[in-house]
Formats: structure tokens, sequence, C-alpha cells
């Protein structure tokens, strides 16, 4: 869309001109739509419907019948079959996509403002028409899904473009958003309500992915298995002083202190999360073991033995990353680890999406980058300090983790409606559990537990047997 939007704004003459737009995929049939009412518009389409690679379906708007691209939502069977099936029910009139044996999503339509909002603004206008009402789907994972599988063709060559733009466009002068814009990003989402996430979250307070290691097994004990091999990771021991970046409600400060007898130095920017860790730290007597500061990464001081960070990073603009991996090369002795727990997205999308604001950075996490597991390594290795000892993938847990906070988000409606959520922000919640289901599923997006290890003194890094782990 922002392609055509800047070819027609370089079109802004007085004099009217013949003009060709090459292909009726969405960016060109948009371009056509902006360019005709000042010039004279020919579409080149070299196949014998309208839509490139997709199909194109007549709903009707008031008396009017249009005819609607919908190629980045729907399964197209002459392209990409075996993918699914998309069933559109609107006014009593349904258009069914795909082949009958095929799994089917059904989405329902209710106002036929939700066909111009998607097609205008992606995934930020679903979000929008979704939050609003103006649509139903019995599925919005499998939609996901469906239409990641259907846009594949076209994100590669997005992603292809984006990587070729990048050491031109992150040479362009650029500054970093600040500490407290990172605050302000962290409180929008984070200090919604410490009585909200109780709700929503196990007794841990752990707002991360779980690892469900055995049938049956409970979301706690799923939080604390993650724990565990996190803390197993960092050989963590009674001798050790771990820094935490991001404490999150102190789950893993509880832990590591409780069940490893370590001295816990723990920072986060949230005052909510703050006040609810600082109250669980004297409720347990901990503070004499755990020192809890509100300070950002880029404030901390001292060297600590071993440094953890579960997905906090997401939280660090791009622009920062090669600040945050300077702290934890600087903050950890020589000799020493770091264990990270990252959400990931793809190495072949990270420069497209670090740019691009799409539903999760709009509604739900502001401010918001998904790091790749390529970036983590060019910046732990920018930093001449640090060296990737173990990546563990552990991202199909995550389906499972969301399920169960979708499902805690249903059980407590009543009480997270008395908290004041209205409709609107409890559809935005949970389009946002099974939106991040659907991306985990089609592979978009992973988990990965990375161990870091600082040079020694003589600048040796040990290597662990094991480089990369599937668990």
């Amino acid at each position: 869309m922002t392609a055509s939007l800047k070819v027609t704004a370089g079109l802004n003459v007085s004099a009217r001109l013949k003009v060709a737009v090459v292909g009726s995929g969405v960016s060109g049939l948009t371009a056509a739509h902006l360019l005709h009412p000042h010039h004279d518009v020919t579409v080149l389409e070299a196949d014998t419907r309208i839509g490139g690679h997709a199909n194109t379906v007549s709903v009707r708007v008031g008396s009017k019948t249009v005819d609607v691209d919908t190629g980045f939502l729907v399964y197209n069977e002459r392209n990409y079959p075996g993918e699914g099936r998309l069933v559109v029910d609107e006014d009593g009139t349904r258009h069914v996509f795909g082949p009958a044996g095929a799994p089917a999503v059904t989405v329902t339509v209710h106002d036929p403002r939700f066909w111009g909002e998607v097609l205008r603004r992606g995934t930020v206008g679903l979000g929008e028409a979704y939050a609003s009402g103006w649509f139903d789907v019995d599925s919005m994972a499998e939609l996901i899904r469906l239409a990641a599988a259907e846009m594949a063709p076209i994100t590669a060559r997005r992603d292809r473009l984006a990587d070729a733009l990048a050491p031109l466009r992150d040479r362009l002068p650029t500054r970093s958003r600040g500490k407290g814009a990172d605050r302000a990003f962290v409180a929008a989402h984070y200090d919604l309500s410490n009585e909200f996430f109780s709700l929503l979250l196990d007794p841990t307070m752990a707002y991360s992915c779980a690892r469900f290691e055995e049938p049956g097994t409970t979301l706690e004990r799923a939080q604390q298995a993650k724990l565990d091999r996190l803390c197993d990771a960092l050989e963590l021991g009674p001798d050790d002083h771990l820094l935490e970046i991001g404490t999150g409600w102190g789950g893993l400060a509880v832990h590591a202190a409780q069940r490893h007898g370590c001295r816990v130095t723990t920072t986060t920017v949230s005052a909510e999360q703050h006040a609810h860790a600082s109250a669980t730290v004297a409720a347990l007597g901990l503070d004499d073991r755990i020192q809890l500061l509100d300070r950002d990464y880029r404030e901390l001081c001292g060297t600590y033995d071993k440094v953890v960070s579960v997905e906090m990073i997401e939280a660090v603009d791009w622009r920062d990353h090669g600040a945050y991996f300077d702290v934890l090369a600087e903050r950890v002795r020589p000799g020493g680890l770091a264990a990270l727990q990252a959400i990931v997205i793809d190495d072949r999308s990270y420069e497209r999406a670090k740019r691009h604001t799409d539903f999760i950075k709009a509604f739900v996490f502001p401010g918001g980058c998904l790091p790749s597991v390529a970036s983590i390594e060019r910046s732990a290795a920018g930093t001449g300090r640090l060296a990737v000892a173990d990546v563990t993938r552990i991202g199909h847990h995550y389906p499972e983790t969301l399920r169960r906070w979708q499902a805690n988000l249903h059980a407590h409606r009543a009480e997270i409606e008395a908290l004041g959520f209205d409709q609107r922000r409890f559809r935005i919640w949970d389009m946002y559990f099974e939106y991040c289901i659907g991306a985990f599923e089609s592979g978009h997006i992973d988990v990965v537990q990375v161990l870091l290890q600082k040079a020694g003194s003589h600048g040796q890094v040990h290597h662990h047997d094991q480089l990369v782990a599937v668990a």
C-alpha cells in the first residue's frame, strides 16, 4: 500500500496524464483508484481476472456491487492448493473459497466497513474491525495461519526488498527514542492492572512462554519448568549474584533465590510490576536475597556473575539493540554467562518487520520490536566480548501457553470487566492471543533461549558441547 501511495504523490501535477498501472494486485488497484480522478488510468493485467495472484469477490455495499480483491485474505485454489478453505457470510450470502475437504474458517461480516478497513490497513485494520465488532470468526488463529500461507509469496518479495534496502536505510540519520519513551511504552501494556494480570496468569505470575514437558501439565508447573531450564543453563549456585533485566512480577527472581540460593538484583521500569514484586519479596522474607530496582537497563552499574533477561528484548527498539547487548557484556564478569529468552521473527522478515506497524504494535505492545536469531547473533558479536554458546527453540510451547491465558481471560470475564475492561478491550485481548497462536503455528515467529558467554580474562570463551538444541 505504501509503495502505491508514494507513486501517486509523485504524479500530483496539474496536467492530466495517461497512466499505466502494471498489475492488479492490492497495490495496483489502490494506485489506480487514487489516480483515476485526476488522470486517465489503464490497469494492465496478464491474467483473465483482476486481482493478479488473488481472487476477486463481488460484495454488496448498500445498493451497489463492488468487486473486491481479497487475495491477501482468502484461499486461492489456483495458485496455493491445499492451504485451507475460507467461508465468508454476509447479509445472507455465503462465499466459499477452497476445496470441500480442506479445514474451513468461517468469517461472518456484520458491517461492510470491514472490507475497506482491512484493505487499507492490513492487520491493523483487521484489529480495528474486530475490536469494533464489524466481523466475527470461528477461529482467528486459523484465519491468521491461512492468511500467512496466502501471503507467503508477497511476504517473501517484501522481505527481499527490505533486505536490499536495509544497508541504505540504516545509514540514514535516526535517533534512539529515549528512556522516557521506553518507560511510557512499557507502562501502556504492563501497567494496565496487577489485578488483571493476576486473573490472567498462574501463581508464578510468569508472562512468557512456558514449557509443557509432560501431558496434563498445569500452567504453573510449565512455567516452573521454563524457569528451571534457564537457571540450570546459567549453572546458578549459592555463590552467584544474578542480574535480571526485566523483573516482570518477580517470579524468576523468587525462583532463583529460593531454589538456587543465589543473590538477585532485578530491575524494571514498570511501576505496577515493581510494586507487586516488592510486596511478594517482602511477604516471602527474601529482602536479604533480592534487590529490586526501578531503573532503565542503560542505567545499571556493577558486575555480576550471571545475567538473565526473559522476553524483555522485545521492548527494546532495534536502534538500541547494540546498547542492550553492550550492557549485557559490561554487567557480566569475564567468563560469566548470560541467558536470554526472546520471541523472534523469521530471519528473512526481520528488516521489514522492524519498521512495520502491525496489529500487535498498534493495539497491544506499542514500541515493540521482535529480534531474529541472526540479529541476536550479530548484536552479541558486535560487543566483541559475547559469544553464543547455545540456542534452544521452544516456540512450539507458546500456542498452549497462550491458550491457557485465553481460557483464563474468558473464565474471569466478569471480574475483568469489573476492572474497567469494556467489550472493545476484551475483544482486542482475545484477538491478541489468537493472532499470536496463528503466528506461532505458521512458523512466522518462534521463541529461543539463548546462552551467551563473555570472554574470560585472557579473551577465551568456553564453548559448550551443544550449539543449537531444539526442545
